[in-house]
């Protein structure tokens, strides 16, 4: 009965506590989209992730020269020439691998690139959103493009449009 008790009445505290806690959310795909700055950095990006692929496509080019060559070749060879040839098919397979890692492994140049160029962009962003929702007086701002699922929305939360004045863009509404 105790226990009963105590729940009722943390629930009675907790309910109108929630009940008055005040939440919004922005669309950081729309906000991104609207910034020159990031599309141009990802422009560059793309531009340098299809270079980038380029040489990693004439690097298996040579390695596919190199096997169809030792293949149509495997008789005629010795047995030194024969070791020699997978060596150098190896080698060149190797030097493709490590030059997928250095471009766009984990912590390869592409990564790196990323963060130099979005993440001042992106802390724009989310001092704007800390601005907004400090403004506002909001509890909690969610991001409607992430992981979060949304499976209702209603428009009159969304301040999206508030981050991009407080970003100093302005408004387009053609593309929502």
């Amino acid at each position: 009965m105790r226990v009963l008790s105590l729940l009722l009445l943390v629930l009675s505290v907790a309910v109108p506590a929630m009940a008055q806690q005040r939440i919004a959310y922005v669309d950081s795909e729309f906000l991104l989209d609207q910034i020159t700055e990031y599309r141009t950095a990802q422009s560059n990006l793309d531009r340098l992730a299809q270079q980038w692929q380029g040489e990693l496509d004439q690097l298996q080019r040579e390695v596919d020269e190199l096997v169809r060559d030792f293949e149509a070749r495997e008789l005629l060879f010795t047995d030194e020439e024969r070791d020699r040839k997978r060596q150098e098919i190896v080698a060149k397979e190797q030097e493709l691998e490590s030059r997928r890692i250095q471009r766009f492994g984990p912590e390869g140049e592409l990564f790196r690139e990323q963060q130099r160029q979005m993440r001042p962009i992106q802390e724009r962003v989310l001092e704007a959103i800390d601005q907004v929702a400090r403004d506002e007086d909001y509890d909690f701002v969610f991001d409607r493009s992430g992981d979060f699922l949304f499976l209702y929305a209603k428009t009159d939360h969304d301040i999206s449009d508030l981050v991009l004045d407080e970003l100093g863009i302005e408004t387009t509404q053609a593309g929502r």
